[in-house]
């Protein structure tokens, strides 16, 4: 039996709504066939608080095993550094999150902002990932934390992580799959490839048929802020609910597995310099991108230029 543990530290809960959102399979069915017991989840354990609290005591003292710890949300270290902005039962949660840390085979990151601090790292709030802040690696648990399994924290990035990422993971993790991580320690399983691929936007992108509105059918990186050729994801090939993906939506993806999401600049549109977009596709350089990108546009077939292809 596989134990796990699912704290929720500052952030809205999505990812929990992520994950109660799978159908295939269902999370219940998951849990049962690959013999995983929820020792605890804010949103379906039933135990009473002085059982929860017992439960804490006895993983901390070692008479119950944790195999997996999941966390939802940043470490909240503000005011000053106390953590008092965030409790458990009068104390910092963040001294909870390390002991329980400490004690676990795994531990998971999920979301963003549990990953990378997402939207509070530079307020007073002192959001911080559980092994980066942003892009720099050390975080609130420190850049040579390595769990009971000797692994780093397992960072399942997504504002919210897609529900068959986090699915994914728990299941590779019980039946003792070791995951390739990149080099923010996203399973390259699921963050190897860039969300962009599978969009069904990518032939308007290839000739850069551009959207400057919503409601139509063309590219939506030029002018749109769309980060789908800049983020790695699954989105366009493993949809929502098994249904649809934001770009199929009409909506700009916002770059939310990257590090540095949420970042200042408005969601809807795309920094450039002369029409030229300051981020480009990864791999691609920007002397070859104008060459290339200009050329495509003058050759585009008058079906994209007139949208008479399906979404």
């Amino acid at each position: 039996m596989t134990t796990t543990y699912w704290i929720q530290g500052g952030g809205c809960g999505g990812d929990t709504m992520s994950l109660l959102s799978s159908g295939l399979p269902d999370i219940a069915e998951l849990l049962h066939y690959l013999q995983i017991e929820p020792l605890w989840h804010p949103s379906f354990s039933i135990i009473s608080a002085a059982e929860h609290d017992k439960l804490i005591e006895r993983i901390i003292n070692g008479r119950q095993e944790l195999d997996i710890l999941l966390i939802e949300g940043a470490v909240i270290r503000g005011p000053d550094g106390t953590g008092m902005f965030d409790q458990h039962r009068g104390e910092p949660k963040q001294t909870l999150i390390r002991a329980l840390a400490q004690k676990a085979n795994f531990v998971v990151a999920v979301g963003t902002c549990a990953a990378f601090g997402g939207f509070g790292p530079d307020t007073v709030i002192d959001a911080c990932g559980l092994q980066f802040r942003r892009q720099q690696r050390g975080g609130f648990l420190g850049s040579d934390f390595l769990s009971r399994a000797r692994q780093p924290v397992i960072n399942l990035a997504g504002c919210p992580c897609h529900h068959d990422i986090i699915i994914g993971t728990l299941s590779a993790l019980a039946q003792g799959v070791k995951l390739k991580l990149d080099e923010f320690q996203r399973p390259l399983q699921w963050f190897g490839t860039l969300v962009h691929q599978g969009c069904t936007r990518n032939e308007y992108h290839e000739y850069r048929i551009e959207e400057s509105e919503f409601g139509e059918m063309g590219c939506l990186f030029f002018h749109m802020g769309c980060a789908g050729p800049l983020v790695p994801g699954i989105c366009n090939k493993q949809l929502w609910n098994q249904r649809s993906s934001k770009p199929r939506a009409g909506v700009p993806c916002f770059g939310c597995t990257d590090p540095e999401f949420p970042k200042s600049t408005p969601f809807f549109q795309t920094r450039n310099i002369e029409g030229i977009p300051l981020s480009l596709p990864k791999g691609v350089s920007r002397a070859h991108y104008m060459v290339y990108k200009g050329m495509a546009a003058a050759a585009a077939p008058e079906r994209l230029k007139q949208r008479t292809s399906r979404v």
